[in-house]
């Protein structure tokens, strides 16, 4: 845990997951960064790295779902991936530089850095915090990696980092003991927990020390109430909105 204070803003709002998304308005596009200004949400958004080193604002490792193409984000250079179409509209794939111009200061941005075991996140890291450098609006930056948490600690210490964590099959840290070591390693400045797993005892021993807790994605009402009660901060869709 951190010994440092979380910046006020970060509990003051709630967060659209991947945007204020809908039908016809993708996931991680500059529509749904629009419709969560005009809502008054903050945003949430996935950071994947192109094959020559962008940081684009999109969350799987494969194009497929989204865009209706076929292979390895990775592999594709930025302006391939620019000219993807989301969900068949006239969305695409943007790079977080054109995300930080569109939203300008207005509401705040988490980011997460996307990663897994056989994946380096030290250059997406690099290339997110340079794109950050001049940016003058509130964000904060996160992953499932401690590494991620890591590498921000010791490159860009003003830099607000979080740990995301979930504890069923998918991800880092599916038992106990694994939750924990991240948890060491990372030192985060707050926790965002899948609300599949909260209430907690252990987030609620973390909450009571001060740590700011993000509960994500709430998607329906229950799912609503439930986060209300045990975290500080929201990060929603669809019916988990309010």
């Amino acid at each position: 845990m951190s010994e440092r204070r979380a910046p006020d803003w970060l509990t003051q709002w709630e967060y659209a997951h991947r945007g204020l998304h809908s039908d016809g308005v993708p996931e991680n596009s500059l529509g749904g960064a629009e419709a969560a200004i005009a809502a008054g949400l903050g945003i949430e958004c996935d950071i994947q790295r192109s094959l020559d080193d962008f940081p684009m604002v999109f969350h799987d490792w494969e194009v497929d779902r989204l865009t209706g193409q076929s292979g390895n984000t990775g592999s594709f250079l930025a302006n391939e991936l620019e000219s993807m179409r989301l969900e068949a509209t006239e969305q695409t794939p943007v790079r977080l530089g054109r995300l930080l111009d569109l939203v300008d200061g207005r509401v705040p941005i988490l980011i997460e850095i996307k990663s897994r075991p056989d994946y380096d996140p030290d250059p997406t890291s690099a290339n997110v915090q340079n794109c950050l450098q001049n940016y003058r609006g509130d964000f904060a930056v996160m992953s499932f990696d401690p590494r991620v948490a890591i590498w921000f600690r010791a490159n860009a210490p003003d830099i607000p980092c979080g740990l995301v964590m979930r504890e069923d099959e998918i991800g880092y840290t599916r038992t106990e003991a694994e939750r924990r070591k991240a948890f060491e390693q990372a030192q985060p400045d707050f926790l965002a927990y899948h609300i599949a797993a909260l209430p907690n005892p252990w987030v609620a021993m973390l909450r009571a020390k001060g740590l700011p807790i993000i509960a994500w994605a709430m998607a329906s009402p229950e799912c609503r109430a439930r986060a209300l009660d045990c975290a500080d901060v929201l990060v929603s869709e669809g019916e988990g909105l309010a």
